[in-house]
């Protein structure tokens, strides 16, 4: 299996993302529990110490490909909802931390 590093950006509801959240979390903890969700998180919402609401998130996701990676957030509420505006899909090679495969 291979790690994807996916890059979601955000459009720019925040008030439905709210609403939204709670389902999108929920579908991302049953990946998490699957061990197919490494990790994920938003990006901070700070530029240059200004305080603004994140524009994306990370997640680090293990499938045997890029089509897969694809069936599987494609089914987040977020993307239900039309809320990520855009999504980048990139294999990513851990060499150090827990996710490498060279033990």
């Amino acid at each position: 299996m291979t790690v994807f590093a996916v890059q979601y950006t955000y459009d720019d509801r925040a008030e439905e993302r709210d609403r939204v959240r709670r389902s999108h979390r929920a579908y991302l903890a049953e990946l998490h529990s699957a061990g197919t969700l490494l990790m994920s998180g938003p990006y901070s919402g700070a530029t240059h110490g200004v305080a603004a609401e994140p524009d994306g998130a990370l997640l680090l996701v293990r499938a045997a490909d890029t089509a897969e990676v694809e069936r599987l957030l494609d089914a987040d509420p977020f993307a239900l909802s039309g809320l990520v505006a855009e999504r980048s899909i990139r294999g990513w090679t851990p060499v150090f931390g827990p996710w490498d495969d060279s033990a």
